[in-house]
């Protein structure tokens, strides 16, 4: 598949994603082995940044449902993607990788505070910066998160790593049936509700024109294959 070439990208990872095999919590094997492969990405020449979610921990939205005050909920979600953050800031370090978080929740104890030109400049110095806790406030998703720190970074291309290799038309655990978009424009995902991300976050994307590529970050050394051109991948954009 012939994929437009990016310098600086936003790499959005689920919580999930840092569980491995487990059903809770952060498995330090698997924190290793994304960051090895961020590590990669940094040497073969991308400017990078992440945006990691917090549901391996707690989910807002679940705790909402659980009869939770909403607000509150989410709040305890924003505070667990700062954990996974200075779990993969940490990993990172191990590497040799420079890794600054920012969280938009202020604790200047353990992270800065999510400042543009600050980060904007830790990129330009060869760092990657993780950036924590949402946009913030409730009611809001690290989906939309990653899509707003893509557009104030100006990044060519918001990287989704998910357990699927792409978008299909329909969930593919459940439909053997169902099919993979190699290109799909954002109308289409926001029309048909494919549930790339939610509706916000493409939405921003669309208005800044930011692609969004989604591939399955399970599968050891793909995004290095994604970011050369290679792999499976769908790339969500102006057409499709």
């Amino acid at each position: 598949m012939n994929r437009p070439a990016f310098k600086r990208i936003l790499l959005k990872l689920s919580g999930e994603a840092l569980m491995g095999s487990g059903e809770f919590g952060i498995d330090t094997d698997t924190v290793a082995r994304v960051a090895k492969e961020v590590q990669a990405a940094k040497e073969a020449g991308f400017e990078l940044c992440l945006v990691i979610g917090g549901g391996n921990i707690f989910r807002g939205v679940a705790g909402a449902a659980g009869g939770m005050d909403r607000a509150q909920a989410d709040y305890m979600g924003m505070l667990a993607t700062v954990m996974n953050a200075l779990a993969m800031q940490n990993a990172l370090e191990q590497l040799g990788v420079h890794t600054r978080v920012q969280s938009a929740i202020e604790m200047d104890q353990v992270c800065e505070p999510v400042i543009r030109r600050r980060a904007l400049r830790h990129l330009e110095k060869g760092r990657v910066v993780i950036f924590a806790a949402g946009v913030g406030s409730p009611y809001f998703t690290t989906d939309s998160g990653a899509a707003l720190r893509a557009a104030e970074m100006k990044c060519d291309a918001l990287l989704k790593g998910t357990s699927v290799d792409g978008v299909y038309d329909s969930d593919p655990k459940t439909n053997p049936d169902a099919r993979r978009f190699d290109n799909v424009s954002y109308d289409r995902v926001l029309s048909d509700n494919l549930r790339v991300m939610d509706a916000s976050a493409v939405a921003l994307c669309r208005d800044n024109n930011i692609p969004i590529v989604v591939f399955s970050i399970r599968e050891q050394g793909n995004l290095a294959k994604i970011l050369g051109g290679e792999g499976t991948a769908t790339i969500v954009g102006s057409n499709g």
